[in-house]
């Protein structure tokens, strides 16, 4: 099938996007969910009073409490989701030099 392709004629729902200041971090696991898998850590992230979820095999991330992030997240029935590979620092532009 050529990328991109789709089916039907539904519309797509937008990623959700959150940024914010990182206000807490904690980690659970690791997990091994199945064998030959990579360890997983579960990260619950708290920016800017709103509570985040986040599953990684990272065990550490590449931001810290205090940092300014952005990211993709979905809304579920067990809360909200960072998408993988998505969280990071976000940049000023103002502060960039």
């Amino acid at each position: 099938m050529a990328g991109g392709f789709r089916r039907g004629n539904r519309q797509r729902i937008p990623k959700l996007e959150g940024r914010g200041e990182l206000q807490s971090m904690e980690r659970e696991g690791p997990f091994k969910e199945w064998l030959g898998m990579p360890d997983l850590y579960r990260y619950y992230l708290q920016v800017d009073g709103e509570a985040y979820s986040y599953q990684t095999e990272d065990s550490e991330l590449p931001v810290k409490v205090g940092d300014k992030v952005v990211f993709r997240y979905k809304e579920t029935k067990a809360g909200k989701w960072v998408d993988r590979n998505s969280l990071g620092k976000a940049i000023d532009p103002s502060e960039y030099q």
